[in-house]
Formats: C-alpha cells, sequence, structure tokens
C-alpha cells in the first residue's frame, strides 16, 4: 500500500510540472528572441502548473524527438511551439509521427477551418490548405482561430503533450481561448499568487542584508526571487496554497512587515513604474515638472512622457549637451563651468533652477555626468554623475557613480533622478 500511496503521490506531482520546447534555427541562431517561453511559463504558473524546463531545438528531427523524449521523462504537461507551418522546414507533426509510430491523416474540419481562414482573407485556394489539414493519428486539433496552422492535443502514456505555431499572436490566442482553460480545469488544484514589490536606492546584496531576517522567517510555501534590473530591484513573493483569499492576505501581511524594513525603497507593486508613481502623485497634487539633461540624453524625458496623460503634469525638456547650451538655455554661470566642470554640483543646481525658473515648474531635474567609456579624468572617472532637483522648498544634489557600459549608465543616472524626485515630491 505504501508503494501505492507514494506511486499516485508522484504521479500528480509530476502531471503539474510543465516542459517547454520551442522549435525553430532562428532561435539557436539569435535571430529571433524566445519570447513564446517565457509567456507560456508566466501563464502556466497562474494555474498552478510549474515550468520546470525551457528548451529550444533547431529544425532538425532527430533532435526535436530527442527533446520530447527527454521533457516525457521530467513532466506530464509538455507545450511545444513551432515547425507547425506548411514548408518543408516545418517539421514538428513528423517529429510527433515518429515518436508515437503513427501516420498522419486527413481532418476534414481542419481543412474547412483553413480554407474559410484564407476566404476570410480573399486568399486563393492553395496547396498548403490540405497539408494544414493533415494531422498525427491520435491527435486532437487545436483550433487557430486567428491563423491557419491548427494546434495539436496528444494525451500518451499518462502525458498531455500540446503544440502550437510558433507565431507569438496565433499561440497566445490559442493558449488564451483553449488551452489554458483545458488546463485549468484538470490541474488548477493548488493556487499561486505572485506579488511583486519594486525597488529602488539600494542593489541586491544591500537589501539582501537589510531583510534577511524577514525573509529567513518566512513560511515554507511562500518564496522571495529577486528580480535586479539596471536602477532597480523587484522582489517577487511567490505563494502555494488551496486558498486564494487566505494566500493573498498571508502575502499582503508579508509585505506590510517588508515594508516596515525598507520604506524608503519601496516605490510601487508589480506593474507600477518610477515615471508613472511620480506622474500620479504630480497629477494629484496638480504640480508641474521640467527637466534639464547633459549625460542622460533625453531619457529621462522619454521615460516621464511614455505615461498615457503626461501633458497634464510635464512641460518639456532642454538636452543641453554642449556648455554653451547650458549657458543660453539654462542661465548656466560661465564661471562655474570654467572653476567647476561641467560635471559638478555648482552647475548641475544651476542647470535644475535654471529650467525650472524658465518653464515656471514645481519641479525641475537636471543630470551631469560622464556616460563613458572616454572622457574621463582621475578626478572624474568615467560613471561619475550629478544629479539635482529643484523644488519650491530648494534645490538638492547629489552625485553618484555608475560605472558601467554608456547605455545602462543611462539607465541608471535616470533611475536615480526620478527616485529622488519621488522623494522630493512625497517630502513637500
Amino acid at each position: 500500500m505504501m508503494e501505492i500511496r507514494n506511486f499516485v503521490r508522484s504521479k500528480a506531482h509530476r502531471m503539474k510540472k510543465a516542459e517547454i520546447i520551442a522549435i525553430g534555427d532562428e532561435l539557436l541562431i539569435g535571430q529571433v528572441i524566445n519570447t513564446n517561453a517565457a509567456w507560456i511559463a508566466s501563464e502556466l504558473s497562474d494555474i498552478g502548473i510549474m515550468t520546470v524546463r525551457m528548451t529550444a531545438v533547431g529544425d532538425d528531427l532527430d533532435e526535436i524527438e530527442d527533446s520530447i523524449k527527454a521533457a516525457t521523462s521530467r513532466a506530464g504537461v509538455i507545450l511545444v511551439t513551432g515547425g507547425l507551418g506548411p514548408t518543408r522546414d516545418d517539421i514538428t507533426k513528423t517529429a510527433f509521427c515518429r515518436y508515437f509510430n503513427v501516420s498522419l491523416r486527413f481532418d476534414e474540419s481542419v481543412y474547412e477551418q483553413v480554407s474559410q481562414q484564407l476566404r476570410n482573407r480573399r486568399i486563393p485556394a492553395l496547396h498548403s490548405q490540405r497539408s494544414q489539414a493533415m494531422v498525427p493519428e491520435g491527435a486532437r486539433p487545436v483550433p487557430n482561430t486567428v491563423g491557419t496552422a491548427p494546434g495539436l492535443w496528444f494525451e500518451k502514456n499518462e502525458r498531455i503533450y500540446i503544440v502550437m505555431p510558433g507565431v507569438p499572436f496565433e499561440m497566445k490566442e490559442m493558449m488564451q481561448q483553449h488551452i489554458l482553460p483545458e488546463l485549468k480545469k484538470r490541474f488548477a488544484e493548488d493556487v499561486i499568487l505572485h506579488k511583486t514589490v519594486l525597488t529602488t536606492g539600494a542593489g541586491e546584496s544591500k537589501i539582501s542584508e537589510m531583510i534577511e531576517p524577514w525573509e529567513l522567517a518566512l513560511p515554507p510555501h511562500i518564496r522571495l526571487a529577486y528580480l535586479p534590473q539596471p536602477g532597480l530591484v523587484r522582489l517577487r513573493l511567490s505563494g502555494k496554497g488551496t486558498n486564494a483569499e487566505e494566500l493573498a492576505h498571508e502575502i499582503h501581511d508579508q509585505i506590510i512587515r517588508l515594508s516596515q524594513l525598507i520604506p524608503e525603497l519601496i516605490f510601487g507593486y508589480d506593474d507600477d513604474t518610477l515615471e508613472g508613481v511620480i506622474g500620479k502623485e504630480l497629477s494629484e497634487k496638480h504640480q508641474t515638472l521640467a527637466t534639464a539633461e547633459s549625460c542622460t540624453g533625453g531619457y529621462i524625458a522619454h521615460l516621464i512622457t511614455s505615461v498615457p496623460g503626461s501633458s497634464r503634469y510635464y512641460t518639456g525638456s532642454v538636452v543641453a549637451y554642449a556648455n554653451p547650451i547650458k549657458e543660453q538655455e539654462l542661465g548656466v554661470q560661465s564661471q562655474s563651468l570654467l572653476t567647476f566642470g561641467a560635471v559638478s554640483e555648482q552647475v548641475v543646481r544651476e542647470m535644475a533652477e535654471g529650467i525650472r525658473n524658465r518653464f515656471g515648474t514645481d519641479y525641475a531635474v537636471s543630470t551631469s555626468g560622464i556616460a563613458g567609456p572616454d572622457g574621463g579624468t582621475p578626478e572624474k572617472p568615467a560613471g561619475t554623475v550629478w544629479i539635482a532637483v529643484s523644488s519650491p522648498g530648494g534645490t538638492t544634489a547629489r552625485k553618484f557613480f555608475f560605472k558601467d557600459d554608456r547605455l545602462r549608465f543611462i539607465r541608471r543616472t535616470a533611475m536615480a533622478a526620478l527616485d529622488m524626485l519621488r522623494k522630493e515630491i512625497a517630502n513637500s
């Protein structure tokens, strides 16, 4: 009896594990980024199915067959994308026929669906209509309402194999309309909830030190993941349980404890952005903002204007890269540039105050730094940057050092500038 119970538990555990196989030479040569796998894994996680592995395979029958065999040994649900089209390199159906030792059969319903798709697009009848309607024996076709390649659903040896097109919008439509509802009906006994806490102002290692006692005290069914990006760290809490409401309350309580440890670092949750949070604050307070950028080259303005409705609070920007522009457009004193240099506290303060006075805004942000890799000196090496925020309460400036490649330097500087602005608004 013990062996049977262990087998049943093991089987159930395996059936809630998924493996994703993406097929196509274009994935292996870097021509196309495998975004399908990440999206599928996220959707599966939401219904309690955990992805244990992602594999990219070229358009090779032996490699595809080997990947199916390997996935079968690890997971109960195997999802495959790619290789379902009508061309010669679309060999996924052939690989499954080989693996299951079956033949292709003509499916009239698929043929009619593909024909209707072509008629709707006013495309003449093609020979590919018939090839698309050839389905491996034992497979159930999955409708494709936005393309001509149907999906396939196999159930063999206590496993589920799902084959979908590689075109992202076709795959997503098929998953959302047909596949996810079926998988949820079968396997979603457990609830998995995610909540992401967004932080800026400290790196991953520093945050880990600050929250270590809290992290070590987390219950076993709630896990923490650190997801760093240039200028911010996302802290994702993932909880697993049988009652969604209770689990949500439990995660909420943990986030309250976390926020008491690092209140100055947390700026939002889940899909929030720093620029979006700032925009909301400015809108609610009916206040305005302008920016004066040198080393960031307008990137801060880009982030701010990426938020819908930003015209309500954002007036504009001056990208003052050359010193004469700093003087002419922002009122920076030539003596300040000569004495202190463009990358200095004095100059960045004058930039922020100059743009704020000229545009008549409540707040202004300015940046001046050395993005590198060239241009640094022993006193001011590449990566040095000064940021200033000007407000009705005065002007503050801070020096940072972001030793990174040029684009990451710009991103990190922008995040630091927005964080300074966020804190200034909050304290006003």
